[in-house]
């Protein structure tokens, strides 16, 4: 891991699937480089004792719920006032046979992948283009997946969210780019993490578990550190596109 700077004080920051992997790797690195920020998740406990670890505000939200994130984004508001960072990395990755997949996995990676993002997106897409309507970074960084380009048989309903999210993210900073706000897809390759964990289709389970093991894997914080690379440049700057993949994965 690199080593952290100051380049992001006076940033608030939003880290969405917080409790643990790239969400909780990021939303450390982005506090060890000075942003105030807060963190969202399910898991209520974890999420408070990462935030007591990183002096962050920890909000219990399901982005599958839109709602839910509408009133997360007003709490973090009216706490550390103005977003102008959003990392929406909530995500869900579960592999089955088409044929035999259980559809209710389905409904869940498009409510998260999908649906969630766009929740997420939408919430605070105020305070970006407010932001950089007065000429500070304004960051959407999305946590797409190579997933959403390459070929991976029992993947297809995960690997067609991921590559929902590779083209919102091109249309979306169509959109906002003229406006200032960097829209960005950072596209993880093999990651040692939670996502997978959980599958219903053992097969699949234990084949992406000898996967990992297979190469080296990337870290969590790796993409942690792509992220803090890409939303630290000079607001002329948009790392539009980030492909991050083991190098062995080739």
């Amino acid at each position: 891991m690199t080593a952290h700077t100051n380049a992001l004080t006076g940033r608030v920051a939003v880290v969405t699937g917080a409790t643990s992997g790239i969400g909780e790797a990021t939303a450390r690195r982005l506090a060890a480089d000075g942003a105030s920020v807060a963190v969202l998740g399910r898991r209520e406990s974890r999420l408070k004792e990462l935030a007591d670890e990183i002096r962050a505000l920890p909000v219990t939200t399901d982005v599958a719920d839109r709602d839910a994130v509408e009133r997360a984004a007003a709490a973090i508001r009216s706490e550390l006032g103005r977003v102008d960072l959003v990392v929406a990395n909530a995500g869900v990755m579960l592999a089955a046979p088409f044929e035999s997949a259980q559809t209710g996995e389905w409904d869940q990676m498009i409510a998260t992948n999908v649906n969630g993002l766009l929740y997420t997106g939408r919430a605070f897409a105020d305070d970006l283009i407010a932001a950089a309507a007065d000429g500070r970074a304004a960051d959407l960084v999305h946590v797409g997946s190579i997933g959403g380009h390459g070929i991976f048989p029992q993947y297809v309903v995960y690997a067609a969210t991921k590559a929902a999210v590779a083209h919102l993210t091109r249309n979306l900073r169509a959109e906002l780019g003229p406006r200032r706000v960097r829209v960005k897809n950072v596209e993880p390759g093999l990651v040692t993490t939670e996502l997978g964990d959980g599958m219903l289709d053992t097969g699949n389970k234990d084949h992406l578990e000898r996967w990992r093991a297979s190469i080296e894997s990337l870290r969590s914080e790796d993409i942690a550190d792509a992220i803090a690379f890409a939303v630290a440049v000079p607001p002329r700057v948009n790392v539009a596109e980030l492909i991050v993949v083991p190098t062995e994965q080739g």
